[in-house]
């Protein structure tokens, strides 16, 4: 079988350089549902600041490091998440750390923090190998150079683990519940001309709403059950997230969370972390598709630390090429792209910029990404970017893949342990191939993802891996 060069299937729009001039209306309406970011003009990857101009409004793109500080970090008190940001959010995860107001949300990351710590993250790394492992054996079972759309398996695999280590189980009942929900919340966040007309769009918008509030009363539903059933044993409870969310307490006051609260914490974990490893672990196998002497590496790389047996959380360490893979994936195909939309509520300075009252602010990691003053070549794969020399010398918001200041995602060192340990399983064992002809379209919603899926060819490697 022909080994794929860069070029076997047609470069999303992630890999190509970006446009020399501003869209055209139309094109910018079509983009909008779509993938926004493939019209943002090359301007925008060279200047600190951007101010794009769309029917939709005026957005000021920061695009510089210190700007990013100043509005993440330094004056976060000026720059509120956008209204229609925190409705949607509030529809699906009532007030988790996604959407919950300041004091709230300072208050649940202190009760949750335990939770989050590297050597909590470590105890489930056993449940994250032998989930995969298991998917693995069904891989294995499927005859040579089968095809699969590594998209929906990846999620298939992170919703596996995430309930694994969550409620020690496999939740088939909330998992089937979770995918009907977010694929729902995904298709209803495409938003156009209607969506901002002052009589029609104020009803869309909430008739959208309520509709995502509707398609999670069965996450609902189930998770309370879970809730109740922990409640009576909680003695003899397993200690999984859930179990651990419910004791909880403040270190502070000693107040812990009641059950809505674990309820909209739960939900905010389980639907945003199984999503985002989904999908970078989705970009992953396609990079390495497209890039047989990185593959190459990566093969060697864990056939010298692992030999064939099934990886431990003490060989994290020492599989540092996996890890720049899987960061450099995210640098290229951000699982949040867009991050979040700030108002300016006084006025303000960002990168010689006078933000006056009312101005909207865009933080993208899609942008900072590629940014020209930031990167060499940046739409090159090159997960050397990500040695531990280079990432000390990068400014610190120059990388955004979970976020940045105080809202940083909780769940960072617990996606990367993830990513990192399916990545060793499964490429011990299998190559993934793109099918050819296909051309891979890339869909901005909550995630960034394929939109027509990704069909892969399995490929057993000749190593014999040892569970």
């Amino acid at each position: 079988m022909t080994t794929p060069g860069i070029y076997a299937a047609k470069t999303p729009a992630g890999l190509s350089p970006p446009p020399l001039k501003p869209a055209s209306f139309l094109k910018t309406i079509r983009a909008s549902s779509e993938n926004p970011f493939e019209i943002i003009p090359l301007e925008a990857y060279e200047q600190p600041f951007y101010l794009s101009k769309s029917p939709l409004g005026k957005v000021l793109m920061v695009n510089d490091p210190e700007g990013v500080r100043r509005v993440l970090l330094d004056n976060v008190a000026n720059y509120p998440k956008n209204d229609l940001e925190i409705e949607f959010f509030s529809a699906m995860f009532g007030e988790g750390l996604l959407s919950a107001p300041f004091a709230k949300w300072r208050t649940h990351r202190r009760v949750m923090a335990p939770s989050f710590g590297i050597r909590t993250v470590e105890s489930y790394a056993p449940a994250m190998v032998d989930a995969t492992v298991a998917f693995a054996r069904r891989w294995d079972a499927q005859p040579e150079f089968s095809e699969v759309d590594i998209a929906a398996e990846m999620n298939a695999l992170t919703l596996k683990i995430i309930c694994r280590t969550m409620f020690s189980s496999d939740a088939e009942e909330l998992a089937a519940c979770a995918h009907e929900a977010l694929e729902f919340a995904q298709t209803s966040m495409d938003f156009g001309l209607l969506d901002i007309l002052p009589l029609l769009g104020p009803w869309r918008i909430k008739r959208t709403v309520s509709a995502i509030r509707a398609h999670f009363s069965g996450m609902d539903t189930a998770i309370y059950r879970l809730i109740n059933e922990r409640e009576k044993i909680r003695e003899e409870a397993p200690q999984d997230f859930l179990t651990r969310l419910i004791v909880a307490k403040d270190p502070d006051n000693g107040v812990g969370l009641n059950a809505t609260e674990v309820r909209d914490e739960v939900i905010t974990i389980f639907m945003a972390g199984h999503e985002t490893t989904a999908v970078t672990m989705t970009w992953v196998w396609y990079l390495l598709s497209q890039h047989p002497a990185e593959e190459a590496k990566l093969h060697q790389e864990l056939e010298a630390v692992l030999g064939g047996r099934d990886p431990t959380v003490e060989d994290l360490a020492n599989l540092s090429y996996a890890r720049m893979i899987i960061e450099e994936a995210m640098r290229l195909f951000p699982p949040a792209p867009g991050m979040s939309i700030r108002q300016a509520r006084a006025a303000d300075e960002v990168c010689g910029f006078k933000v006056m009252p009312g101005q909207q602010l865009l933080i993208s990691p899609w942008i900072l990404h590629r940014h020209r003053r930031l990167w060499d070549n940046p739409e090159r794969f090159d997960p050397t970017r990500f040695t531990k020399e280079a990432s000390e010398k990068r400014p610190r918001f120059s990388y955004l893949p979970f976020g940045g200041g105080p809202r940083v995602c909780i769940g960072a060192t617990l996606a990367l342990t993830e990513a990192t340990l399916i990545l060793a399983v499964l490429g011990q064992r299998f190559r993934l191939r793109l099918k050819e002809p296909q051309e891979i379209k890339l869909q901005t919603r909550i995630t960034l993802r394929p939109k027509n899926g990704m069909v892969t060819i399995l490929e057993r490697r000749r190593t014999q891996t040892r569970s």
